[in-house]
């Protein structure tokens, strides 16, 4: 189950998110030591929002990793779903130059249909 977190993808993203969560810390310590320095308000706020972006964006991450894990892993795989197919209905009243049009898509349509069933019995 939790094999799927070890792919070099979502190891590499482990990673990242270690490094930018570290590196949110060390931007708020930066900005306290600038607000304690005699900063304005705006670093004070500043001290306090990266942090918060931190926890923030982990808890982002948790999510992200809960719905990768109850995850049906056969769902990305191509599948044998029947394909209902409902053929379009040409619309004849109004303007008989996008009727025209109409039946000539529509005739387009029949054509690939054909060549589809015709290809897929080989």
């Amino acid at each position: 189950m939790f094999t799927r977190l070890l792919t070099p993808r979502w190891v590499l993203l482990h990673l990242l998110v270690v490094a930018l969560f570290v590196a949110t810390f060390f931007l708020g310590y930066w900005q306290l030591s600038k607000a304690e320095a005699g900063g304005g308000a705006v670093n004070w706020s500043y001290a306090l929002q990266w942090p918060l972006y931190g926890f923030m964006g982990l808890w982002f991450y948790v999510r992200m990793v809960r719905v990768e894990l109850h995850r049906d892993p056969d769902e990305d795989r191509p599948g044998h779903a029947v394909v209902l197919y409902q053929r379009p209905r040409i619309d004849t009243t109004g303007d008989p130059e996008l009727a025209a049009y109409n039946a000539y898509l529509a005739e387009l349509n029949e054509k690939a249909l054909g060549q589809r069933s015709a290809g897929s019995g080989r």
